[in-house]
């Protein structure tokens, strides 16, 4: 027997709202302090910051006669990759940055002048030492962004 729902908005409706709006929100918040750095002092770094996005220039990756992304070159020449997946795991978005994790841990906080507030996620086989490398969507605005030398604030891991 199927159960009985009252009239009114179905609660799929409801929940699909509840996530589209979510996830606005949660957008919006990305380019905020997150809470935990605003009682910690803050340290400066002057960094080479350049840009990317999840195409097969910026990331290294082709599709192979099957349609599939794999790697285009380095040890993992012609295995399969995820596409917009960093290497901590999660998935890319603005607010992704990508460092050298033996300087900037996964987890560590940033604010990037022009950029916003970022969190460390990500690393790439040409990010060493005092560089990094912020995420953007498309790869015209990753372009525009270029290459600069900029005052950094940092809110390491402890």
């Amino acid at each position: 027997m199927k159960p009985k729902y009252s009239q009114g908005v179905p609660w799929r409706v409801l929940l699909g709202l509840l996530v589209l709006i979510g996830g606005c929100v949660y957008r919006d918040v990305r380019r905020s302090p997150p809470r935990e750095i605003r009682n910690r002092p803050a340290r400066e770094y002057t960094l080479e910051v350049t840009a990317y996005c999840p195409c097969g220039h910026c990331c290294g990756w082709h599709r192979n006669w099957l349609g599939r992304p794999v790697f285009s070159s380095g040890p993992q020449r012609g295995q399969r990759k995820q596409v917009g997946i960093t290497a901590s795991g999660t998935r890319a978005r603005p607010g992704t940055i990508a460092a050298d994790t033996s300087i900037f841990p996964f987890g560590t906080v940033m604010y990037v002048p022009g950029y916003g507030y970022g969190v460390v996620e990500d690393r790439g086989g040409a990010i060493q030492g005092h560089r990094i490398d912020l995420f953007y969507r498309r790869h015209d605005e990753a372009l525009k962004w270029g290459r600069q030398n900029i005052r950094v604030k940092v809110w390491l891991v402890e």
